[in-house]
């Protein structure tokens, strides 16, 4: 809902205060109760940060979940399209109320009247605000579900083809409508518009390496359960990029360089 851990951890604590201090027995379901009580803090921490994110410097990007862990291939597939920095820059599009209303309907599976007790709001409505982000979310392109050791090789060849310098190399990589998006918070320099187009990306990541190649070095990382990397210059950690693929080529890539979103993830080559 929030996109940013910090909101995420702040809300639960809230949400626990607020359990702390109600009577269990006037609770006839605590998940419900729970539930209901997470939802609306989420949906009003949600607008008002809409209206923070409009002063916000560039294009928000939520912030990236950068972990290596031992889990299972079959659980790190069951939360991948549910946690990619694409889908949550896709859910930016809605409304706190039609996010909230196609999370619970559409990513947790509670039915109808479940959603619309947590809202407090007819079935009717709760199922006319899920049409409403169904309708926005299918104007973009279609998510695919990529297998990690595709989408792993795809990064590892496009990485390749980045520090080769080849320009041709690249763009092959990259598919005709590919967008990328930066976020640099203006708190460092990042890219204002969204670079949009296969050749516009290659001259983007050609013109980095033959100015600063030397300084770069990736490292492989799990973001947002899917595979990105990390970037360091001189050592020290520039910026987290998540990259969605339709398994052959690169449809998106998200660069976050905002330090704020970046306090969880290693910040040298070292840690």
């Amino acid at each position: 809902m929030l996109g940013t851990r910090a909101d995420a951890e702040d809300l639960v604590q809230d949400a626990w205060l607020r359990w702390h201090d109600t009577d269990p027995a006037v609770v006839q379901s605590p998940e419900a109760w729970l539930v209901a009580v997470v939802t609306r803090l989420a949906i009003d921490r949600l607008r008002s940060a809409k209206t923070e994110r409009a002063a916000y410097v560039g294009w928000w990007l939520p912030e990236p979940i950068v972990e290596v862990d031992d889990r299972t291939p079959e659980a790190i597939a069951e939360q991948t399209g549910e946690l990619s920095l694409a889908f949550l820059w896709v859910l930016e599009r809605l409304g706190a109320e039609e996010r909230a209303a196609f999370l619970l309907r559409e990513v947790f599976d509670y039915d109808y009247a479940e959603v619309a007790a947590y809202l407090q709001k007819s079935e009717a409505a709760c199922r006319q605000l899920v049409h409403r982000a169904s309708q926005r979310l299918q104007r973009q392109p279609a998510r695919q579900a990529v297998p990690e050791p595709a989408h792993r090789r795809l990064l590892e060849r496009f990485l390749a083809a980045a520090r080769s310098g080849e320009r041709e190399a690249i763009q092959a990589l990259l598919a005709e409508q590919a967008q990328l998006v930066g976020d640099g918070g203006g708190v460092v320099p990042s890219i204002l518009k969204i670079m949009r187009g296969r050749e516009s990306i290659a001259k983007f990541y050609w013109a980095m390496e033959r100015r600063y190649g030397g300084q770069f070095v990736y490292r492989f990382a799990r973001i947002n359960g899917e595979p990105g990397l990390l970037r360091y210059f001189d050592g020290l950690l520039e910026s987290a990029q998540a990259f969605e693929t339709d398994g052959d080529q690169i449809t998106g890539i998200y660069i976050v360089r905002n330090p704020h979103k970046l306090a969880t993830a290693p910040a040298g080559l070292q840690t």
